[in-house]
């Protein structure tokens, strides 16, 4: 078994029977891992399929997610999970050096190599920048490194970057964080933002690259860990919301049937509701989690070919998209583009119609001379309204312990990640681990 570098190493020696509620991606590790523990997994979800907030969906019959998601190279649990449940990494995945090009030609690229390497030479050689902008970067990350990448708690990451010029600011620190952190620059966290860069541009080589999936969500991991699953024994309830969740001396009560133990891989909200009665205290601080919004705005635009599979966007007034993927040069559908809006609070307020037609007409002026044919048109706009808790400084996040034999696994635990799929998985491998009696 794999284990998270922090997952205990005593083995787990007696099968118990285990229920992981809400069938996610931290649900979907657990419920895997638990399993090749050797423990009798049953997964109960509310929805009618899996994946949670990573999943596929069909837009006009066209396969598309519920939000675009990308994977890094830094994503080691992740991509280990979906090797063990069966899924071709190298198929489902276009991988590339990251990339953050902007339409009209500024950006930088981090070429292939030891990473220290190429993030020098793709700021050197960062396209709109002076030599002053390349020197304050490189002096900056000299000095997160010299400092082990950790900084004062509270501290944000407009505040951790107020030195640098302008350019690199607006060009590259606030499309990264508002990427990773789904948080504004001002309002996120810099000791999570720091981590974050630590792990994807020097943990190792291949760890910055850009992993964009050529399929929906559901084919990377969610129907293999299903079938993987099915094959193993689990059992797998869809469509079934979990209304009561009782301690019940030496096990757990779920529904009304007992278990040994039980992981909550369901919304923070909903594992409030499940633990008031037993857990106030962790029950509080889990409801107590503020939320940020994401929208996925889908365009149709038959010959449009962006010049990079994902573009960086500045946003503005009128102009709410950060980032641009072009599914036809990834080798999913041709002529359809994905622009993202992250930190959309304040778009979903002006209404999903609005931020559509503000989103079309972004990527109509920008690229115009893409080979598009007639007009784009919105096919269908998705809000995400709960995507990630607002990542903010000094943030107290749940444990993972809530009481003897009941974990909880989710994003929004208590790790050094923001809300990401890579902070899910190792919330699920972890839960999973600590169910050894």
């Amino acid at each position: 078994m794999d284990r998270h570098p922090n997952t205990p190493e005593r083995p787990l020696t007696k099968s118990r029977r285990v229920a992981v509620v809400g069938g996610g991606w931290a649900g979907l590790a657990a419920a895997v891992r638990a399993t090749q523990a050797g423990h009798h997994v049953t997964v109960l979800e509310m929805a009618p399929q899996l994946g949670g907030r990573a999943r596929g969906v069909l837009v006009d019959g066209l396969p598309l997610d519920n939000g675009q998601h990308i994977l890094i190279g830094a994503y080691q649990r992740t991509l280990a999970l979906m090797a063990t449940v069966g899924s071709d990494t190298t198929a489902l995945l276009d991988r590339r050096p990251l990339e953050l090009r902007y339409p009209d030609g500024r950006g930088l690229r981090m070429p292939p190599g030891p990473p220290w390497l190429g993030f020098g030479l793709a700021v050197a050689t960062c396209v709109g920048w002076t030599w002053r902008d390349r020197w304050a970067l490189i002096h900056a990350a000299a000095g997160w490194a010299v400092a082990g990448f950790r900084c004062e708690p509270a501290l944000s990451v407009a505040a951790l970057c107020q030195g640098l010029p302008r350019e690199v600011r607006e060009l590259l620190i606030d499309p990264l964080c508002v990427a990773a952190l789904n948080t504004p620059a001002s309002e996120a966290s810099a000791q999570v933002f720091l981590r974050v860069l630590r792990d994807a541009l020097f943990s190792g080589r291949g760890s910055a690259d850009i992993l964009l999936p050529r399929r929906p969500l559901s084919a990377l991991l969610p129907d293999p860990a299903a079938a993987w699953l099915q094959s193993q024994g689990a059992s797998l309830r869809l469509n079934t919301r979990v209304h009561s969740l009782q301690p019940n001396g030496v096990d757990w009560q779920v529904n009304g049937e007992h278990f040994d133990a039980v992981v909550l891989a369901c919304s923070a909200a909903e594992a409030a509701r499940l633990t008031q009665s037993f857990a106030p205290t962790w029950a509080e601080q889990a409801r107590g989690l503020q939320y940020e919004p994401i929208v996925t705005v889908y365009l149709h635009w038959p010959g449009v070919r962006l010049p990079a599979p994902m573009m960086a966007l500045q946003e503005g007034a009128n102009a709410p998209a950060q980032y641009a993927f072009d599914h036809g040069a990834i080798g999913a559908t041709a002529g359809v583009l994905a622009l993202v809006v992250s930190g959309a609070a304040a778009w979903v307020e002006r209404g999903l119609t609005a931020t559509g037609e503000a989103a079309r007409k972004q990527a109509r002026e920008l690229f115009a001379g893409a080979g598009g044919t007639g007009e784009p048109q919105v096919l269908r706009v998705m809000a995400e309204r709960r995507a990630t808790f607002r990542c903010t400084p000094a943030l107290p996040r749940p444990q993972s312990h809530v009481a003897p034999g009941l974990v909880a696994a989710g994003d929004y635990i208590e790790g050094p990640y923001p809300a990401t799929l890579e902070g899910a998985v190792r919330a699920g491998e972890s839960a999973a681990a600590a169910l050894a009696p």
